[in-house]
């Protein structure tokens, strides 16, 4: 490290007492912001200082609440169902046990809790589970039947994990696996599985740093000074976070905790600031990202990552970004193909003809319980479509049509514009919510699909910046989508018993697409806001963190968090670059498209900004978003930009109009927990779930649409003639929803019939369980790559074809190992059947993959399952699943 190329300056304005800007929660100053009783000031514009501490600790309730987890799933009691302890103060600060708890029955301990009574810190609690019924089962017929039906077969057994409210257990099932304190063992094999754990664990002091003071020489930057010494300084913090960031083979680090090259990651910091800013470690960064087959990468992620999740193709929004501010034309050739073959691969693969939109898991969402269902497998992920996965292919299309244009390719050009407009109209007629003004969080469901009314704030910010809504959609977006005192949650409402990562969360790099969003669609209240949003916690914590809880705006208490994170810090850049200055690459030339809320007006400085062959030196005056006017070393600057072709040193020289944009509000809302997912069940006529806390009706669908409301926690259906299945959303007093419930078919065995794989394929010699009939059918990479089954279709219609499979090659929740193939009548294309990964070597855990919907004619012929060359995995090598039967369902 080297010190600045100049001492720092004391900052000579004295601390103001009026905000420059303020909210219920915190206060802006010229030079500090206050929250409560902590402070966090600007010494100078190059050092900063803060009193913050974490409330993390503060009174937490004593009543303990938790479940067992075999391999790391929900799957010891129904939804609702835990057990509760209470781990009150000992006086001699004595280990507590629990009772010793029969795995699947539910213990409760009714003592009330004494008022004012607090977990203590540093609890230690000892947990006790008999697993004896377990274990005998396994001895007996070999399997143990879960709570839900399923099989738990005894060479499945890996682990029994315990999952709770109260930290250091969580509730989320899928990363148990990671913390190994929460493994219970059975010491001198007598059947009682323990383990300790400290609960309310903490040291006296919870704290970030106390100071920041600017050590790395970031001279080579953009320099920004203003009126506000505060925002200097987060932007001097930001500069030197973005250069910490570079790692020594020139890549980018994601974040001080996550070491490595992230697709989705580096590809939106790239877009905010880093193609600007430092362009050459985005380039080697995003090739970094690419597969031997030059395809783009999709990191791990649920279910064995592509195409359970499609997000990969912001890169080339990003590669695209990179190009624009360059103009490296053999930058473009080499990103090229690409982009085309991924897009290629993704249309195949991913896209939905029926919608026309593009399936898979919501962008950057991608911890699967902190955004959908419980009851959603990756395979119910795979096929949902999410809106801002579905903005980022829509502009993915635009830009690979852009690049086409450049290199002289018409026809490419004109398919992707195409396509693009597709997905636009699928975003707008599939997701738009005209009641409340914005779009839906995603489409899902199984043989029907429905909308989840949920806000999600990257699509929505994605949807106004890409231009997937008009202008006046657009307004009315920013203007209703709901936002927190502390900033723009990742989705509103909550989801119930899931802590704060995604659920009950405000992502800086979010914030800052939204900000973009808000100066976009001219929204100054929004705009503001988000600049005071993102601020707020890097003054505080004194680094720009990944993530804070959305309701009490606190770093801890979030499941992951890191400091120097590269999209949160890039976003802070770019609020300055393309917000305030708003400075716009294009292919030809940069463009100025100012916006300074009228609570920030004064003068600002932007100097040393390099464009290509130029450096600019921008000064700007005033506040709003109308230049009055604009010009280059004395001379007027025609459209407020500068050619491409530019070269040497400028001065250019704003001045705003002085006028504030037409009025235009927020949405603020207060912090709200949706009601849990009802249990549906259906015996003799009718439906049944168990009331739902917090419910005062319930809403019934059939085939995904409205049937019914009752305050009844039952529902008569009549006699069906056809497939037909339910599903129950409860709904609060304030008339929010509920997930909908797994769907639950009718009577599917009349609708449905069973096609034996091993007959005509040959029978797997591999040693699992929970097969019907006589065995089942591997396929991989070397192995049946190519699977006939004759089927026989009862009676022209619609019809759902799925397989019944096992992947033990991987979790429920990462690596890059999803099955992939090709379903196809003759030379037909029917669809693509995903087989994501169930858990790791946990190959007698069977499900079914996603149900391809296609009309068959009446007859007995032959489908195909085939591995072909866009059924690539991002493993590349490992692309195996077991094969039980083909399931055929007429649906209509």
């Amino acid at each position: 490290m080297s010190k600045p190329s100049s001492s720092p300056t004391t900052d000579t304005t004295p601390a103001t007492t009026t905000p420059v800007w303020q909210s219920t929660a915190y206060s802006l100053y010229r030079d500090s912001i206050v929250q409560g009783k902590h402070t966090a000031r600007a010494v100078s514009r190059h050092e900063l200082t803060s009193d913050y501490q974490s409330p993390a600790n503060e009174f937490q309730s004593p009543q303990v609440s938790f479940k067992f987890s075999v391999n790391g799933k929900d799957n010891e009691m129904p939804p609702g169902q835990d057990h509760v302890v209470l781990a009150l103060p000992q006086a001699d600060g004595a280990t507590q046990e629990t009772p010793v708890i029969v795995f699947g029955k539910q213990y409760v301990d009714r003592t009330p809790v004494p008022a004012t009574t607090y977990l203590s810190p540093n609890t230690p609690l000892k947990i006790r589970l008999d697993m004896r019924p377990v274990l005998a089962a396994f001895q007996q017929q070999g399997f143990y039947t879960l709570y839900n039906g399923q099989k738990l077969y005894k060479d499945d057994f890996k682990q029994v994990f315990v999952a709770g409210n109260t930290a250091p257990l969580s509730w989320d099932f899928d990363n148990l696996i990671n913390k190994p304190q929460l493994e219970l063992k059975d010491p001198n094999g007598d059947g009682i599985y323990e383990t300790t754990v400290v609960l309310h664990a903490h040291s006296d002091v919870k704290t970030t740093a106390g100071q920041w003071k600017q050590t790395f020489d970031v001279s080579g930057f953009p320099h920004v000074t203003s009126d506000y010494p505060l925002l200097d300084a987060l932007y001097n913090l930001a500069l030197e976070e973005a250069k910490r960031a570079v790692e020594p083979d020139g890549t980018f680090r994601t974040g001080q905790e996550w070491a490595g090259v992230w697709t989705r990651d580096i590809s939106y910091s790239i877009i905010l600031a880093q193609a600007l800013l430092q362009p050459e470690a985005a380039k080697t960064s995003l090739l970094r990202k690419v597969t031997p087959e030059g395809r783009i990468v999709q990191d791990t992620g649920t279910g064995g990552a592509y195409p359970c999740s499609t997000d990969r193709i912001v890169w080339a929004v990003a590669a695209w970004e990179i190009y624009k501010v360059t103009g490296d034309n053999d930058w473009l050739r080499k990103v090229y193909p690409i982009v085309k073959q991924s897009i290629e691969d993704d249309e195949q693969v991913a896209y939905n003809a029926a919608t026309g939109l593009v399936r898979g898991e919501s962008s950057f969402l991608d911890w699967r319980e902190q955004t959908y269902p419980k009851w959603m497998q990756p395979a119910d992920i795979y096929q949902s479509e999410a809106l801002g996965t579905n903005a980022v292919h829509f502009q993915g299309n635009v830009v690979l049509a852009a690049m086409a244009e450049q290199l002289g390719q018409p026809t490419v050009a004109q398919e992707a514009t195409e396509r693009a407009q597709r997905i636009k109209a699928g975003i707008n007629d599939q997701l738009w919510l005209p009641d409340r003004g914005y779009y839906g969080q995603y489409r899902y469901g199984r043989m029907f699909q429905q909308i989840s009314p949920k806000s999600e704030a990257l699509g929505e910010a994605l949807a106004v910046l890409f231009g997937v809504a008009d202008a006046e959609r657009a307004r009315t977006v920013v203007a209703r989508t709901p936002v927190m005192d502390y900033g723009i949650p990742c989705i509103y409402p909550q989801i119930p018993g899931i802590p704060p990562y995604h659920n009950n969360a405000v992502w800086p790099f979010v914030q800052s697409y939204w900000g973009l969003a808000a100066a976009k669609a001219g929204n100054e209240t929004a705009f503001m806001e988000s600049l005071a949003a993102v601020a707020r916690p890097a003054a505080l914590f004194l680094t720009d963190k990944e993530n804070f809880v959305a309701s009490n705006g606190d770093f801890a208490g979030t499941q992951v968090n890191s400091s120097v994170m590269l999209w949160s810090l890039s976003g802070a850049l770019a609020l300055t670059y393309k917000g305030l200055f708003g400075i716009d690459f294009q292919v030809d030339r940069l463009a100025f498209r100012p916006f300074v809320p009228q609570a920030l007006q004064g003068q600002r400085k932007l100097t040393g900004f390099n464009y290509r062959g130029a450096v600019l030196n921008v000064e700007m005056h005033g506040f709003g978003n109308t230049i009055r006017s604009i010009t280059m070393d004395g001379q007027p600057l025609p459209d407020a930009a500068v050619p491409a072709t530019l070269t040497g040193t400028h001065t250019i020289r704003i001045e705003l109009s002085n006028q504030v944009p037409a009025a235009a509000s927020q949405n603020k809302v207060a912090h709200h927990v949706a009601p849990t997912t009802p249990t549906v069940r259906y015996s003799a006529g009718r439906l049944t779930w168990a009331a739902v806390e917090g419910a005062k009706a319930y809403q019934v669908l059939r085939n995904g649409q409205f049937a019914g409301r009752t305050t009844d926690t039952h529902f008569s259906i009549p006699a069906t003639a056809g497939y037909t299945e339910y599903q129950v959303m409860a709904i609060d007093t304030q008339g929010f929803e509920s997930f909908a419930s797994e769907p639950l078919p009718i009577e599917v065995e009349k609708f449905s019939r069973n096609f034996k794989l091993e007959a005509t394929t040959g029978r797997s010699a591999r040693p699992y369980n929970g097969y019907m009939g006589q065995g089942f059918v591997e396929t991989s990479t070397t192995i049946n790559k190519t699977i006939a089954v004759r089927v026989t279709v009862p009676a022209t219609g619609l019809y759902a074809v799925d397989f019944r499979y096992a992947n033990g090659n991987g979790p429920i929740n990462t690596s890059n190992k999803c099955a992939i193939r090709t379903l196809r009548k003759g030379q037909q294309f029917l669809g693509t059947v995903v087989m994501p990964q169930r858990g790791v070597e946990e190959w007698s855990d069977w499900g079914f993959t996603n149900p391809v919907l296609v009309q068959l004619e009446k007859g007995t012929y032959p489908l195909t399952l085939s591995l072909e060359a866009t059924n690539t995995n991002m493993n590349g090598e490992v692309n195996q699943a077991m094969l039980d039967y083909l399931r055929l369902t007429k649906v209509h």
